[in-house]
């Protein structure tokens, strides 16, 4: 890579978590897809009660990864074990730095003998890359970058369409669309089913509490497809999703989805650094909420923070297993829901109301969200207890939500109060309005927050942050 490199621009700024709190990078876009396709209202009913067709051709970043050393590469990457992995089957990977801290995660598809595909967010790409490019390794990648968030009028391309049908009804509308019944794939296993006559590849999943598949395609193909599901879905109650209530969804099914990449402290990351370009998502990320340290550190998360911890696997060698292997004990804080105080949070939404004060911050919904990773302090009594991650709000459980983590004392049930809005008037972001801070009650709930989808989904995935 050209230009300056991250390492650079850390020693440069003098203070990491200054540069990224004050971040000029916006808002993050869910680009392409249209803001509301009916309304997000509708949209978010529609995973609870019928079925959706979600349209995830443009937001996440891919790395196919081809060659002998394909398997070798991912399985030092990723804490995940790779005992019985083969063709045809998927998992969730979650890479971290060689001291145990999460850099992403995302989805590792298993194509066929020595070709794998990740999708994710674009940190992962990045690490995945810079160790096929550097490590000797018998392999070729094929990139495919997400799709810009403000591409100019210019044409959007991509090398796949991806979408999920999921939802009480969505068995239903792929057993139209397949002509038949549907293959008996198992969670997080893949097959095919016919559309349009096409071989479309598919992956069971489960975003919505209820079975669905996720299926994709060669890009030109993909609005053929997706019109033959919107029409096979018509008489399901289907609804297409549009991107303000997708980045939603999560709420609701309790994954935390933008931890801030552990990228930026180490001597054994320094390399990765150099690599890195400064305006990359690692140079330009934001950072906001309440939670403030000097130290970068303090804003990285362990496997276990994220209820990831089960998917730790020592039975092969990987980056950070040493430093995992000395967490392995704990304790570990964990992932919850915090449920916030519908009182508290009608105050913020009042003081845009009253003229000549200075307002709290605003709290936009159904996502509540201004910057690449959020961190609010979670308090109780005197003491910082946890942080919430990802906030907004459900109209199928008419409740403001986040996701975050606790300290191991922390029992579901409990009241504490979260810290709403920046210090001293907000940071420079460009996505932080002059405000004041709140005191919001919140209650810790479990995650996944909605019952069908810790009734639902597969135990060990996304169930596990909450006992």
């Amino acid at each position: 890579m050209s230009g300056e490199s991250l390492e650079s621009l850390l020693q440069r700024s003098g203070n990491t978590v200054e540069l990224l709190r004050n971040s000029q990078v916006g808002a993050y876009v869910y680009p392409v897809v249209p803001s509301e396709l009916s309304n997000w209202r509708s949209e978010q009913v529609g995973w609870q009660k019928t079925a959706v067709l979600y349209d995830q051709s443009h937001h996440m970043s891919e790395v196919t990864i081809k060659g002998p050393d394909a398997l070798k590469l991912v399985s030092q990457l990723t804490i995940n074990s790779f005992a019985g992995f083969a063709p045809n089957r998927a998992k969730q990977m979650v890479p971290c730095s060689y001291d145990g801290y999460v850099i992403g995660d995302g989805i590792l598809f298993y194509l066929d003998k020595d070709e794998l595909l990740f999708v994710g967010r674009t940190p992962t790409v990045n690490w995945i890359q810079f160790h096929a490019q550097t490590g000797g390794y018998k392999l070729e990648t094929i990139r495919d970058e997400r799709s810009p968030s403000n591409p100019r009028g210019k044409a959007v391309g991509r090398r796949h369409y991806r979408y999920q049908i999921q939802g009480p009804n969505a068995e239903r509308v792929l057993e139209k669309l397949n002509g038949g019944p549907l293959p008996q794939v198992k969670f997080f296993h893949m097959d095919a089913i016919n559309i349009k006559g096409r071989k479309v590849r598919c992956l069971r999943h489960g975003m919505a509490g209820a079975p669905g598949l996720e299926i994709w395609g060669p890009y030109a193909e993909g609005e053929e497809i997706r019109e033959a599901v919107l029409e096979a879905g018509r008489e399901f109650g289907l609804v297409p999703v549009g991107a303000r209530a997708y980045s939603s969804n999560t709420l609701e099914s309790g994954w935390i989805p933008s931890p801030l990449p552990a990228v930026y402290t180490g001597d054994r990351m320094k390399k990765y650094r150099e690599w890195l370009p400064a305006n990359g998502y690692e140079g330009t990320a934001s950072i906001g909420g309440s939670f403030v340290s000097t130290n970068i550190e303090d804003y990285y998360t362990t496997p276990h923070d994220l209820g990831y911890g089960p998917f730790i696997k020592f039975d092969h060698d990987f980056i950070g297993r040493g430093a995992l292997e000395k967490k392995a004990k704990g304790p570990h804080r964990r992932k919850v829901t915090f449920a916030w105080n519908p009182e508290d949070l009608l105050k913020v939404w009042a003081s845009l109301l009253v003229p000549g004060e200075v307002n709290y911050k605003y709290w936009d919904i159904p996502n509540c969200n201004y910057a690449s990773s959020s961190f609010d302090r979670i308090v109780k009594g005197e003491r910082t207890v946890g942080l919430s991650m990802f906030g907004g709000y459900s109209y199928n459980e008419r409740s403001a939500l986040s996701l975050g983590i606790v300290d191991p004392d922390i029992g579901i049930g409990d009241v504490l109060t979260l810290v709403w809005g920046e210090e001293n008037g907000g940071t420079r972001k460009t996505t932080v309005e002059p405000h004041r801070q709140l005191e919001i009650r919140v209650e810790v709930a479990p995650t996944p927050f909605a019952r069908a989808a810790r009734q639902g989904y597969h135990e060990g995935w996304r169930t596990r942050g909450t006992p």
